[in-house]
């Protein structure tokens, strides 16, 4: 099989080890692609949000399979290009990829579908906005209804910082605060079977202890060691199913990777958002435990033979990934500086470049993932700290609490 990965980031770095892992993968190509996946993947410097580019690359190479990593070619229909040509593609259609596109239009939908989230308000001007705050009253809960790269929601107790926030997107969805630990739920899913993978928990805030601005993501585990049972059979029969019946009654059917986000409250699960494509950091930890070879599992949900994919195999242990930022990260991220100690296995690549002379530098928020897998959480949180230690990148910043409240049984679900 020869596939074509979109994006550059960390997510595509883990699903590049991934997919080269498979024996199945005869040849891997990247577009943009980034320092790490250049050791995997044949890279190419085609815009992953030009649709016809995208096409015109996926015929030219003969790629049997196109996986989208990130949202933003999704929702500019870069999956819709690519299945115009007649070839497979991982990633759901721009109109399906608005469940992620939209945070009103997912509302619209999980409501359709009778799926158990919070109560919610668009609002495009303080009036409204100012009505809706009052309503739900604090922990405020104000998210952009785009696309935002993972920064555009804020919880707060301040309400003139959710003014603020508002009025700066213009258009956003005020939701109920949800109180409980949050889960992230991948799905695989071909437009009616569904395959879950493991529940990991990733944190967003840049600070220990969930302190400063939400980031992208500064880390992740999996599995869950605290999870509810049968939190998963629960998700997939109360929530994925109900939505992707309801994105077929639309007549856009959603087929890729459903990201589920949680928060397990004293009621039960509650979805946070959706998303339409892996999440990042989660990936990280997620594909470093999947056993099953991951490009036939994704071509089984591109090619609608989900059905027939034998169940998934995990391996035992677990797996934890730390974040190393740039100095200024998420406000104004310092780039250019030179990063050392980063060719080692598990040292997954986010923000990198190579300059004319070979030097790896720093060229985004999000460096590098320092991703390791244990007998347990304890050993892998142990291993993942051991490679940031290795790294060297001046100004550079990263949580010291990644896992820990999990190790030390410390997290807790109200009720």
């Amino acid at each position: 099989m020869r596939v074509l990965l979109l994006g550059g980031g960390g997510r595509e770095h883990a699903l590049a080890l991934g997919l080269a892992g498979d024996p199945s993968v005869e040849q891997l190509i990247a577009a943009p692609g980034n320092p790490g996946i250049a050791a995997l993947a044949s890279v190419r410097g085609v815009d992953p949000c030009d649709p016809a580019a995208v096409a015109a690359l996926a015929v030219e190479t003969g790629v049997d399979l196109v996986v989208i990593g990130p949202e933003a070619p999704l929702v500019a229909g870069v999956a819709d290009a690519v299945r115009a040509k007649g070839i497979a593609v991982f990633g759901p259609s721009g109109e399906a990829a608005r469940l992620e596109g939209s945070k009103t239009f997912a509302k619209d939908v999980m409501t359709a579908a009778g799926v158990p989230t919070a109560r919610a308000y668009t609002c495009t001007d303080a009036d409204s906005t100012a009505r809706a705050l009052d309503e739900f009253g604090a922990p405020y809960v104000v998210k952009n209804d785009g696309l935002a790269a993972g920064k555009g929601v804020v919880v707060t107790d301040d309400r003139a910082a959710a003014l603020r926030h508002a009025e700066e997107c213009g258009r956003v969805v005020v939701e109920e605060y949800l109180a409980g630990p949050e889960v992230s739920l991948f799905v695989v899913t071909d437009g009616e079977a569904a395959v879950p993978l493991l529940p990991a928990q990733d944190f967003k805030r840049i600070g220990d202890g969930d302190t400063g601005p939400n980031t992208g993501g500064m880390g992740a585990y999996a599995p869950l060691p605290w999870a509810p049972a049968g939190l998963v059979d629960e998700v997939i029969r109360d929530v994925v199913h109900p939505t992707l019946a309801e994105m077929a009654r639309r007549g856009t059917p959603f087929a890729g990777l459903l990201y589920v986000g949680l928060a397990i409250t004293a009621d039960g699960p509650r979805v946070i958002e959706f998303n339409a494509r892996f999440g990042d950091p989660e990936t990280q930890v997620v594909l470093a435990l999947l056993e099953t070879p991951l490009a036939g599992l994704l071509h089984a949900a591109a090619t609608g033979t989900l059905a027939g994919h034998p169940p998934l195999r995990w391996r035992d242990g677990a797996a934890v990934t730390v974040v190393v930022a740039a100095e200024g990260y998420p406000a104004a991220p310092r780039t250019g500086d030179v990063i050392t100690g980063a060719e080692g296995a598990g040292i997954i690549h986010s923000g990198t470049r190579q300059d004319v002379d070979g030097a790896l530098l720093s060229a985004g928020g999000r460096v590098l993932c320092a991703t390791a897998t244990g007998a347990d959480l304890t050993a892998a949180r142990d291993a993942a700290y051991a490679l940031v230690a290795g790294v060297e990148l001046a100004g550079s910043q990263h949580r010291t609490d990644i896992a820990s409240a999990a190790v030390e049984g410390r997290i807790s679900i109200p009720g």
